[in-house]
C-alpha cells in the first residue's frame, strides 16, 4: 500500500527529480517507510518522464523498493495496492522461464506485463493503481482495479499528462490551476459526492474503476477492461445445489488471501453482521487472537460498542475501543477535507480516521466489511426500490396528497419519508442518486442560484445498465459503479492512509462478486430479509442477536449535533456573510433548509452536512463561488 505520482511533460523541464520529490512529499503519510524516483527523457527527446513513489511496507519489507524495473531494465513501475494472487502469478510465470529476485507482488506485476502486455490487468486479483513506463514502446501504461478501491487522478492538457494517488500530487505543479468545476458542484448537490470522471477541480479527472489507459505520442486512450456482472440480466443456468455453501467457500477464500502480510494486522469491527463475519472467518486462519478495533459515540443510541464487545469475547480477540464526540468532528473536519482533497461526504469519515490512528499504534493493516451491502443487497433501498415500478402507476392526483401526508409525519420517520419521496421520482437516473443523495432535480434547481451551460450528463456507468435487467441488479450496479468508488471507497482509502494504515475488503473480491451475481436475486433478498445468503451462511458462527439485528449503518449523530452543539458551527459556515459558497445558493431557500432542520420540522442532515463540507473545501483551497 503506497502513494504514486508522476508526469510526462514537454521538454525542457528543470530538475525533474526535484519536482518528483515535491509531489511525493505531499503524501508522505501514504508511504512513510521509503521513497523512490525515476526520471528519463523520451526517445525523441520531446518529453520528460517521471515516476515517484512513497511506500508503506506490507509484503517483502526489504525487497519491494520502487520504482522497480523489470529484469531487462526496459520497464519501470510505481504501484499502489496489493495483488492477492501474486504467488500464483509468480508460479505461472516461473514455468515460462521468468526468474524472480524478490518476493514482492510488484515484481510479479512487472513480469505479468512483460508476458501479457496490457492484458495483464485481467490476470490481477486485488486492489491496485499503477503507472508503468515502457521504454521499448515509448508509452506510459496506467490501470486501476476493477471496483476502484485504489485512487488514480490525472490532469492532461495538450500532450502533457500529470498523475497521482491524490489530487494534491497534481496541485504542486504550476500548470495545474485551482479552479472550481461548476459541473461537479452541480453533481455534488444531487449525489453528495462527485461522480467520476469529474472532481471539484477543473481539469483534474479520476481514472474510472476497472479501466486502463495508454499515453503514447502525446495522446491518451482510455478503455474499460472490467464491467461488474450485475450490469446485465442473470443468465439462466442450472440451479446450484447449495448456493450458501458456495458463497461461504468464496468468502472464506477471499478472507484468507487478504491475511497475507509480513506485518501485524487486525480488523475494523462494528458489531454488525458484515464485520462480525470477517472476524469470525479470520479467526479460523490465525493461531493468534485477531486484533479488533471498534468506535462508538457518547450518544448511546448510536453506539454499537456493546455488540462489538460480545463478538470480540466470543472469538477471543485482542479488542480495542474508541469513543468520539462532536468535539472531535469540529476539530478534525478541516484537516480531513485536506486529506480527501474534497468535501468529506460522510460524517463517519471522522471516527474512521480516529479509529485508524488508534489501530496504527499496533497494526499496519486491517480487514473491513466494506462492500457487503452493495453486492449482497443490504440497504433498505434495495427492498424499497422494487416498488417504484408499481408506484409510478399511481395517478399524480393521488401521489401529491400521499407525499404531503408522509412529509407531515413526525421528524423521526426519516426512512419512510425518504422512501416515498424517492418512489415518486419516475426517472431512474434521478432516483438512483437520490436514495443516498442530497436533493432531487427540482429541489436542486430551487436551491442553486447558478446553472451550468452545456452541462454533460453521464453516458457510461452507472447509467449504462441493461434495460431488461432486474430492478435489484440495476440498483446494485449503480452502487457498485458510483456510490462505492466515488464515496465509500474514496473515504476508506483516504481515512486509513492518512494514518498510514492499509485496509483490505474481502467482500469486494471480484470472484466472489461473480459468484453472487450468478445466483437468483432471492439469494440476496428473500422474504424481506436483506443479505439472506450471508445471514444463512453465518448461522453456525454468529449468534442470532447479530444475525437478526436491523441495519443501523455507521451513523454519526449529526442530526442531533446540528440542532445542539454544532448549530453555531453550521450557521457560521454556510449562512455567515463571509461564506465562500453563498453565491451558489438562493438565500431564502437555504435558510429554510437550515431552520426546518434546527426546529425539528424536517431532517435535512445529509444536505446540510454536504453544504457545510463544500464550504470548508472552498476555504481550505482558497476558492470562492
Amino acid at each position: 500500500m503506497c502513494g504514486i505520482a508522476g508526469f510526462v511533460l514537454n521538454n525542457p523541464i528543470e530538475s525533474p527529480q526535484a519536482l518528483l520529490k515535491q509531489m511525493a512529499d505531499q503524501i508522505v503519510y501514504r508511504g512513510p517507510d521509503d521513497e523512490g524516483f525515476y526520471a528519463t527523457d523520451s526517445g525523441d527527446g520531446r518529453y520528460s518522464v517521471g515516476l515517484a513513489h512513497r511506500r508503506l511496507s506490507i509484503i517483502d519489507l526489504g525487497g519491494g523498493h520502487q520504482p522497480m524495473a523489470n529484469h531487462r531494465g526496459t520497464t519501470q513501475v510505481v504501484f499502489n495496492g496489493e495483488i492477492y494472487n501474486y504467488r500464483e502469478l509468480r508460479g505461472e510465470l516461473e514455468s515460462k522461464g521468468y526468474v524472480f529476485h524478490t518476493t514482492s507482488d510488484t515484481e510479479s506485476l512487472l513480469a505479468a506485463y512483460d508476458e501479457w502486455g496490457e492484458a495483464c490487468v485481467d490476470k490481477l486479483e486485488g486492489m491496485f493503481a499503477f503507472a508503468l513506463w515502457d521504454e521499448a514502446r515509448q508509452q506510459l501504461f496506467i490501470a486501476r482495479d476493477r471496483f476502484g478501491k485504489k485512487p488514480f487522478y490525472f490532469w492532461r492538457s495538450g500532450d502533457e499528462f500529470i498523475f497521482g494517488s491524490e489530487i494534491k500530487n497534481l496541485l504542486v505543479h504550476e500548470r495545474v490551476a485551482r479552479e472550481v468545476d461548476r459541473s461537479a458542484v452541480w453533481d455534488y448537490l444531487a449525489y453528495r459526492y462527485v461522480p467520476w470522471p469529474r472532481t471539484l477541480f477543473q481539469g483534474i479527472e479520476k481514472l474510472p474503476p476497472g479501466a486502463c489507459a495508454v499515453w503514447k505520442n502525446g495522446e491518451l486512450s482510455v478503455r474499460r477492461y472490467y464491467t461488474p456482472p450485475d450490469r446485465d440480466p442473470r443468465h439462466a443456468t442450472a440451479a446450484v445445489a447449495d448456493p450458501v455453501a458456495g458463497f461461504m467457500r468464496e468468502l472464506d477464500k477471499a478472507v484468507e488471501s487478504r491475511m497475507v502480510a509480513d506485518v501485524p494486522f487486525g480488523a475494523f469491527f462494528s458489531g454488525g453482521i458484515d464485520s462480525s463475519a470477517i472476524v469470525g472467518l479470520m479467526s479460523r486462519h490465525s493461531n493468534e487472537p485477531i486484533k479488533t478495533f471498534s468506535v462508538g459515540f457518547q450518544e448511546s443510541t448510536y453506539s454499537e460498542l456493546g455488540y462489538a464487545k460480545s463478538i470480540a469475547d466470543q472469538f477471543n480477540t485482542d479488542h480495542h475501543e474508541l469513543t468520539v464526540s462532536q468535539a472531535h468532528l469540529m476539530d478534525e473536519l478541516p484537516k480531513l477535507v485536506r486529506f480527501r482533497d474534497a468535501p468529506v461526504a460522510e460524517p463517519s469519515d471522522i471516527p474512521i480516521y480516529l479509529l485508524s490512528l488508534e489501530a496504527r499504534k499496533t497494526v499496519k493493516m486491517v480487514l473491513t466489511g466494506e462492500g457487503s451491502d452493495e453486492f449482497l443487497g443490504g440497504y433498505p433501498k434495495h427492498g424499497f426500490d422494487r416498488y417504484a415500478e408499481y408506484y409510478r402507476y399511481v395517478p399524480d392526483l393521488l401521489q401529491a396528497p400521499i407525499n404531503s401526508l408522509v412529509n407531515a409525519l413526525p421528524y423521526k420517520f426519516r426512512r419512510v419519508k425518504t422512501a416515498v419521496a424517492n418512489l415518486s421520482l419516475k426517472q431512474w437516473e434521478e432516483r438512483m442518486p437520490r436514495w443516498f443523495g442530497a436533493l432531487n432535480w427540482r429541489d436542486r434547481e430551487a436551491l442553486a442560484a447558478f446553472r451550468v451551460d452545456g452541462y454533460q450528463g453521464f453516458e457510461g456507468p452507472p447509467y449504462d445498465v441493461a434495460a431488461d435487467n432486474s430492478n435489484l441488479r440495476r440498483i446494485l450496479y449503480f452502487d457498485q459503479t458510483s456510490w462505492l468508488p466515488d464515496n465509500l471507497l474514496e473515504r476508506g482509502d483516504r481515512m486509513t492512509m492518512a494514518a498510514s494504515l492499509e485496509a483490505r475488503m474481502p467482500f469486494m473480491d471480484h470472484n466472489l462478486a461473480a459468484y453472487i451475481s450468478s445466483l437468483p436475486d432471492d439469494c440476496r433478498i428473500r422474504n424481506g430479509s436483506t443479505k439472506w445468503m450471508l445471514r444463512e451462511g453465518m448461522k453456525q458462527i454468529l449468534p442470532e442477536s447479530i444475525l437478526e439485528r436491523p441495519k443501523v449503518g455507521f451513523r454519526v449523530p449529526v442530526n442531533e449535533w446540528f440542532q445542539g452543539p454544532m448549530r453555531d458551527y453550521l450557521c457560521d459556515h454556510i449562512l455567515s456573510t463571509d461564506s465562500r459558497t453563498a453565491a451558489y445558493f438562493n438565500r431564502p431557500v437555504l435558510e429554510r433548509y437550515v431552520n426546518d432542520h434546527i426546529n425539528g420540522v424536517q431532517n435535512h442532515e445529509k444536505l446540510l452536512w454536504a453544504l457545510l463540507n463544500l464550504e470548508i473545501w472552498h476555504r481550505e483551497y482558497g476558492m470562492s463561488a
